[in-house]
C-alpha cells in the first residue's frame, strides 16, 4: 500500500492537471536558464515527508551561525555580482596571486590572504548562494552546509513555467547535496581553501508488485564538476570576473598518479603509505576525510593529527536504510559517532604513514579501525 508521501504527490499530480486548462489559456512563455547549479536550501523544507536526508554524524553546530533566510538562487547571486561589478567600474580587478592549484581531478583555491580576512568572505559566500550552515568553526576554518536541492536539474517544462511555486512539491530532483569547505594556512599570508561535495540519492523500496513502499536516501559519489562550480563562482565572489574564474577552473587536468597502498601484514600495525611529502599527505588525507563519513573536529599540522568523528554505517542494521536510522529521534547509543585520531607520519623525504588511533591516543587495531583505513585509501587512490 502507498504512503501518505506517495498519495500526497500523486494528489497535486492530479492537482497539476486541473489547472493545465486554464494555464493553456494564458498563453505559453519559454523559460530557460544557463545555472547548472540553483539550490533550494534546506530552509525551506516543505511538508511532511522527509524530503532531506540527514547528516551521517550529526554536527556539532553553533546554532547562532545558522542563516534565518534560505531563499536565495545563483541566478539572483549572479544578478547581484553583475550589479557590483558594474558600480566598482573596473576598479576591482580582483585578489592579487589567486589560483586554482590541481591534482588529477582534485582542484582547490589558492588565496595570498590570511585566513582570519578570508573565513568572513568564504562564509557569505554560502549564504548569498542559499544554503544553511550547519557548521562554522572560525577557529579550525571549517564551514559545512545543509542538504540542499539543485533545482537546476528539474527540466523548465511549460507547466512548471505557468503554475510556479503553486505546484512546486510534485517537482522534485531526488538528490541532495551538502558542502564542506576547509582553510588551510600552508605558508604565512596564504591560504588554501578546499570545497567538497556529499551527495545523497532518494530511491524507492518497492514489494512484490512493484509499488513503492516507501523511499530512503542513499549515498551517491562526489561531483568534481559541481566542486569545480562553486570554485569558479567562490573566485567571482572575491573580484575575480565570471570569464577568468571559468577559464582558470575549466583548465586541463593534470594526470594522478596512484599514491596509496593499504597495508596490513600482521608484524606492524595496519597503516597507509603514501609515496609523497608530509604537505601533500596532509592535503590529500584532509581531502579524503572531507568526502567520507568523517566529520573534522580538530587537527594540529604540527603534530600530523586530524581528530575525527565517524559513524560506520555497517554498526546499524535496518531495512530502511542507513539515512532513515540516523533520521530517526528514538535515542539509540549504537547510533553515536566514535572519536578518533588519524595521525600522519613521515617516514622519508617522499613517504609518509597514516594510521588509525582511538581517542586516546592508542592503536585501533579493531575492525572499525581496519574500515576507518580502507574507506582512506578509497578516496586517496582516486
Amino acid at each position: 500500500m502507498m504512503n501518505l508521501f506517495h498519495m500526497y504527490r500523486r494528489y497535486l499530480s492530479i492537482l497539476a492537471m486541473v489547472f493545465i486548462a486554464s494555464a493553456v489559456l494564458t498563453g505559453c512563455k519559454s523559460v530557460t536558464s544557463s545555472d547548472t547549479v540553483d539550490y533550494k536550501s534546506a530552509g525551506a523544507v516543505r511538508g511532511p515527508n522527509l524530503a532531506y536526508p540527514p547528516d551521517l554524524i550529526t554536527a556539532q553546530a553553533d546554532r547562532r551561525y545558522i542563516v534565518q533566510d534560505g531563499t536565495a538562487t545563483m541566478s539572483e547571486y549572479n544578478a547581484a555580482v553583475k550589479k557590483s561589478a558594474q558600480m566598482r567600474s573596473n576598479v576591482l580587478s580582483g585578489i592579487p596571486g589567486m589560483r586554482i592549484a590541481r591534482d588529477g581531478e582534485r582542484r582547490w583555491l589558492v588565496v595570498e590572504k590570511p585566513a582570519p580576512e578570508l573565513y568572513p568572505q568564504v562564509k557569505d559566500f554560502w549564504q548569498e548562494n542559499g544554503f544553511l550552515l550547519v557548521v562554522d568553526s572560525p577557529s579550525t576554518g571549517i564551514m559545512e552546509t545543509d542538504w540542499a536541492e539543485n533545482r537546476a536539474k528539474i527540466a523548465q517544462d511549460f507547466i512548471r513555467s505557468v503554475l510556479g511555486s503553486v505546484l512546486d512539491t510534485v517537482y522534485d530532483s531526488g538528490e541532495r547535496d551538502k558542502y564542506k569547505t576547509r582553510l588551510e594556512v600552508s605558508k604565512p599570508n596564504e591560504t588554501e581553501i578546499y570545497i567538497t561535495q556529499k551527495g545523497a540519492l532518494e530511491k524507492c523500496v518497492t514489494d512484490a508488485t512493484g509499488s513503492c513502499l516507501y523511499t530512503i536516501w542513499t549515498p551517491r559519489p562526489n561531483d568534481p564538476e559541481l566542486e569545480a562550480a562553486f570554485l569558479a563562482r567562490l573566485m567571482e565572489r572575491l573580484g575575480m570576473t565570471q570569464e577568468q574564474a571559468k577559464a582558470i577552473v575549466a583548465a586541463p587536468l593534470g594526470p594522478k598518479t596512484p599514491k596509496a597502498k593499504f597495508v596490513q601484514d600482521g608484524t606492524n600495525q595496519a597503516h597507509i603509505e603514501l609515496s609523497v611529502g608530509f604537505d601533500r599527505s596532509w592535503r590529500d588525507v584532509g581531502l579524503a576525510l572531507d568526502r567520507s563519513n568523517f566529520t573534522v573536529e580538530d587537527r594540529n599540522r604540527s603534530t600530523g593529527i586530524y581528530y575525527v568523528r565517524y559513524v560506520n554505517a555497517k554498526d546499524v542494521g535496518d531495512s530502511k536504510g542507513f539515512f532513515s536510522n540516523l533520521f530517526s529521534s528514538k535515542d539509540d547509543s549504537s547510533l553515536k559517532a566514535k572519536k578518533y585520531q588519524v595521525v600522519l607520519k613521515t617516514t622519508g623525504e617522499n613517504s609518509v604513514s597514516v594510521y588509525a588511533l582511538d581517542a586516546d591516543g592508542k592503536p585501533e587495531n579493531t575492525p572499525a579501525g581496519i574500515q576507518l583505513l580502507t574507506l582512506l585509501t578509497e578516496q586517496l587512490s582516486r
